[in-house]
């Protein structure tokens, strides 16, 4: 397909020079105004035009602080359905989104998906090449869209699957404000005490001799080591840092503490739960777009964290690879719950598997919401409990050598 180079007005009287794809002059022109601009002119591309065009492209960039927040991208997503459902072109919605939006890395980044699609590249092509801000899942799901003709309809489920996500999240961060909050004041507090009270009844203590108990004695060295040697708390602690992030790279060391994560009383519940809402809203969502199921499965994998759970979508894929149903595999996985393989079971007979896994995931999601609640409701008893314990020994601590001070002194 023949390339055109333009010279066009935008709405505000700014030149705007570019190369894009059509099959003739005329209909070049049209795609020029289907962006809102004023066509000065349209003529073939040369080799020269289209370097032009990528050193104007890679100027659009302005100063800005931050990147892109997930927030942005739902909103961005959510309003890009809307124009397309009232039937405005993709080129022409995006043009509406970069006019709304102030200078920022999402503008600079639809700007650039704006020119690869008027450079001849699909949608999902264009947004693939920003792998930090469109996920496999995004650009899969786009993908689907494009080819079955319904992107509002996929663009509006997207922005669904990412506000669910974000409710979660942020119903998890808003309760875990109070206990952090807690945890960081009595560190302080108790910091305080072991480098400035302490070592004043340390040294009224050794004014008078004597062999101080060993609770004093511990709290008295502590408070020197944090005064003389937090130098080497800091090694001490980047050094396990990057000793578990070492640990973390390796498969057998990372499968292990997954197991031993889901065999815990109440955190592996909660993982599980977490998975299951996951792989049951992702894939859902994935199938209901048309997405082919094996590459659905592959997708969904790279949305949980935990290998064991890993393992056993991978288990599913190659069993669907084998022309077997999704419930048998994940039955002899034992990671999944029977009510979810039943369920499971029923949407493949029935051939609703995508609105059964959206029910599932329904159902996953209320439990994630209330096993998070139980769980910090019983952390909040917990610190108190041990900052009560701190402190008590603290100023058990302090005072047991005023008890003994009359038998030292006679």
């Amino acid at each position: 397909m023949p390339k055109f180079a333009y010279k066009a007005l935008n709405k505000e009287g700014k030149q705007i020079f570019g190369v894009l794809q059509a099959d003739s002059q005329a209909l070049a022109i049209n795609d020029v105004r289907s962006l809102g601009l004023y066509p000065t002119m349209v003529r073939e591309a040369t080799k020269r035009d289209e370097k032009k065009s990528r050193k104007e492209k890679k100027g659009l960039d302005e100063f800005y602080i931050g990147g892109v927040k997930s927030k942005e991208i739902v909103v961005m997503t959510r309003q890009l359905a809307t124009l397309i459902d009232a039937g405005l072109p993709l080129l022409r919605s995006l043009t509406v989104l970069i006019s709304q939006l102030k200078p920022s890395k999402l503008r600079d980044i639809l700007r650039e998906v704006s020119a690869d699609i008027q450079g001849g590249a699909t949608f999902a092509e264009s947004l693939a090449k920003h792998p930090r801000q469109f996920d496999r899942l995004y650009v899969n799901m786009v993908r689907a869209g494009e080819v079955g003709g319904m992107l509002e309809e996929v663009l509006s489920r997207l922005a669904e699957f990412m506000e669910r996500r974000q409710r979660l999240k942020r119903a998890v961060m808003s309760a875990l404000v109070y206990p952090i909050a807690v945890i960081v004041i009595a560190i302080a507090i108790v910091g305080f005490l072991l480098m400035y009270v302490v070592p004043i009844f340390g040294e009224i203590f050794q004014e008078f001799g004597g062999e101080l108990p060993w609770p004093t004695q511990f709290l008295i060295d502590a408070g020197d080591f944090l005064i003389y040697k937090w130098w080497q708390l800091v090694i001490g602690f980047n050094t396990i840092m990057i000793v578990f992030k070492l640990l973390g790279k390796s498969v057998l060391i990372k499968k292990g503490f997954d197991r031993v994560v889901l065999k815990m009383p109440l955190l592996g519940d909660l993982v599980v739960k977490i998975g299951v809402a996951r792989f049951s809203r992702t894939l859902g969502t994935l199938i209901h777009s048309g997405v082919p199921i094996l590459q659905a499965l592959r997708i969904t994998r790279e949305t949980i964290s935990n290998s064991v759970i890993q393992n056993a979508v991978d288990k599913v894929h190659d069993s669907i690879k084998e022309g077997e149903t999704i419930a048998a595999p994940l039955d002899e996985t034992k990671v999944f719950p029977a009510m979810v393989v039943n369920m499971i079971d029923v949407g493949e007979e029935t051939g609703s598997l995508d609105q059964m896994l959206m029910k599932v995931a329904d159902i996953y999601d209320e439990e994630v919401d209330a096993a998070v609640n139980a769980m910090l409701s019983l952390l909040e008893p917990a610190i108190i409990v041990i900052l009560g314990g701190v402190v008590g020994f603290i100023l058990i601590a302090l005072y047991l050598p005023i008890f003994t001070l009359g038998d030292q002194i006679s």
